[in-house]
């Protein structure tokens, strides 16, 4: 890949904390409902364009209340979602505790055996994981005045100790020049617990002694963006189970059926997700693009039969159910209704994972 190509999928990644006044759930629950609406609303409307992750904070910290993690390919995007969403019936009461601006970029220090294309450095998938832990890190002055090759050692030391807690993915992004830190860095895994030992294990790697700043750290739940709304607490709110049924709604449009021909994939963005899609004897499948078991493309994998592999470590998933044949992976990716209309391939959810469709999931 020519080093124009790896600066186009670079992407702008944003963390944006928000704080709802203690004033909004004053408001009646009809006013509380249209808000939440509206909010969803703007988020999914930017569905083509940013891939958004909300999350939960309640309960973990007392200054952030929720998160919308923004993955896309220009800034202005993200400036315009948070213009849109100060814009809504929600935005008066919302104030940003927390923002930190970063992009994706290829790490230059080289881990070995690593399994993952080279790209997938500069291209974020986040994966089905419960929970989310971000925080911004700055490193030492005095780390950039060692040789290459001597930190090429220290984060040899450190990269092994990550690799003993595999249930633990990393999303490392470069803040340098951008914002106040250097890197934000994002741990999403099932298990709180091998996350907190992993970071006590990391404290003895001599890569700490270089570590300058790593707070606030965040602690997020993933959930869908309504059901994310409903967490920050007010009697008779019910936009979670409202906005289910609205998902189930109109077709969208997502791609040309000349762009899939027969025997191909292609991957489009939906609702804020990247889907597959697969064109096997000129029938369509549409389902998740991550693999989930470690986040492989499924796009990039072979077909047999309706059975899709996994490029990355050989799980293998039924087209049609999004139901793992295969370890490692042990859970389904989510599957869409797909329709052929007039040469167009329109899509709907059909099989929702337990994220809303406004969050990207």
């Amino acid at each position: 890949m020519s080093q124009e190509s790896q600066r186009s999928r670079r992407q702008i990644v944003k963390f944006t904390f928000f704080k709802v006044d203690p004033a909004w759930r004053r408001l009646s629950a009809a006013e509380r409902e249209e808000s939440k609406r509206q909010f969803c609303r703007t988020v999914e409307s930017f569905g083509d364009r940013l891939l958004v992750r909300s999350y939960s904070l309640m309960g973990a910290r007392g200054d952030a209340d929720f998160l919308l993690w923004q993955i896309g390919e220009r800034l202005e995007d993200v400036q315009q979602l948070t213009t849109a969403l100060f814009s809504t019936a929600t935005g008066p009461y919302l104030t940003v505790p927390y923002s930190y601006l970063a992009m994706t970029r290829r790490s230059v220090y080289a881990a070995k055996d690593q399994p993952e294309a080279p790209e997938d450095r500069t291209v974020i998938r986040p994966t089905e994981s419960k929970y989310l832990f971000v925080y911004p890190f700055v490193k030492t002055r005095a780390w950039y005045k060692l040789p290459l090759e001597e930190r090429q050692r220290i984060m040899d030391e450190h990269i092994a100790v990550g690799r003993k807690y595999p249930s633990v993915k990393l999303n490392t992004t470069y803040s340098f020049g951008l914002d106040d830190q250097e890197f934000v860095v994002a741990f999403e895994t099932d298990e709180p617990s091998d996350f907190l030992d992993l970071v006590m294990e990391l404290r003895e790697a001599e890569s700490s002694q270089y570590t300058l700043r790593d707070t606030p750290i965040f602690t997020c739940t993933a959930m869908g963006l309504a059901e994310t709304l409903d967490s920050l607490g007010a009697p008779g709110d019910e936009t979670a189970a409202a906005a289910e049924g609205e998902r189930a709604g109109p077709w969208v449009p997502v791609a040309r059926l000349a762009d899939v021909p027969e025997g191909e994939s292609t991957v489009v963005y939906f609702a804020g997700d990247q889907v597959a899609l697969f064109n096997v004897g000129g029938r369509v499948y549409a389902l998740g693009d991550r693999c989930s078991h470690a986040n492989g493309p499924l796009s990039e994998g072979s077909v047999e039969g309706t059975a899709v592999t996994c490029p990355w470590h050989d799980s293998q998933f039924d087209l049609a159910t999004g139901k793992p044949l295969r370890a490692p992976a042990a859970r389904p990716v989510a599957i869409y209704s797909v329709r052929v209309d007039n040469g167009s391939i329109f899509l709907k959810r059909k099989q929702p994972s337990g994220r809303s469709a406004a969050s990207g999931k």
